[in-house]
């Protein structure tokens, strides 16, 4: 019999399990994805893509109640949703946006459109045509939007000497009312908690926002697009689900004001 099994204390599991190990190692490696260099959207100008999908999207209500951001109201044609890719999560004047997306409602639909650059020269560009989708009337939609998409855009239009168009705009940064409303009943208030508990999505194969800045700069080394690709797709449901928040968090006051009713009502029946 063989003699390491006679002692006493042998793992018999964790033998055959260490014996699997080595079998599996053994194995030919599965190959690896294909190498692309092959990146959507249209080339706009040298260095800068764009991509614009609609979808049919259950239209929001003409006027949007913003009481729960502790403003007034909006009108939904004047609303932009919209979040960055960046190189870095910190900020600073060395962090840069490579990609911007934005969604509004338009023509009975959701519209996506999504700027990012494919080289540094770029940059310029990409800021002068996100420009041109604001004006004047727009209502800002973001998720921490105020403390980072926001401020790193005003550092980077002050770089590349361009009048910031977000100056002066109304804000409505969902976070903040999401906190309010959550903190104390979720286990955080991350955007994809709020996905998921306010709108039901639950994310496959995303690719988290802080792989964003190594995505992009393995393109701009000369590597593969597959995950530049994937980052777009991630910057796509974050804009999605911003519209969906939006709506969702309009219909805060009704229920609030209908559940105060409620309370008074079974209060008198004491």
């Amino acid at each position: 019999m063989n003699r390491l099994l006679q002692k006493p204390g042998v793992d018999l599991a964790a033998l055959r399990r260490m014996a699997g190990v080595r079998e599996r190692l053994g194995q030919p490696r599965m190959p690896p994805r294909t190498f692309s260099r092959d990146v959507p959207g249209e080339e706009i100008a040298p260095g800068l893509r764009y991509l614009e999908q609609r979808y049919a999207w259950p239209d929001a209500p003409s006027e949007l109640d913003l009481t729960f951001a502790r403003l007034t109201s909006a009108r939904r044609e004047h609303v932009l949703h919209f979040d960055t890719e960046t190189t870095g999560l910190a900020g600073g004047t060395g962090t840069r946006a490579f990609m911007i997306g934005a969604a509004d409602w338009h023509d009975g639909g959701l519209r996506v459109r999504q700027l990012y650059i494919t080289t540094m020269a770029a940059e310029s560009a990409m800021l002068r045509s996100f420009a041109d989708w604001i004006d004047a009337d727009t209502v800002l939609v973001s998720y921490n939007g105020k403390s980072y998409d926001a401020p790193l855009l005003a550092t980077r239009y002050r770089l590349a000497r361009m009048t910031n168009p977000l100056t002066g705009l109304t804000h409505v940064d969902l976070l903040h009312p999401v906190r309010r409303r959550y903190r104390q009943v979720w286990e955080n208030c991350k955007m994809q908690t709020a996905e998921r508990n306010l709108l039901r999505i639950v994310r496959e194969d995303d690719l988290p926002g802080s792989e964003a800045p190594r995505a992009w700069l393995t393109y701009l080394r000369g590597g593969s697009s597959g995950d530049l690709v994937r980052v777009a797709a991630h910057n796509l449901q974050d804009v999605r689900s911003l519209s969906g928040l939006l709506v969702e968090a309009h219909g805060w006051a009704a229920l609030d004001a209908r559940h105060a009713q409620e309370g008074s009502l079974h209060g008198n029946e004491k």
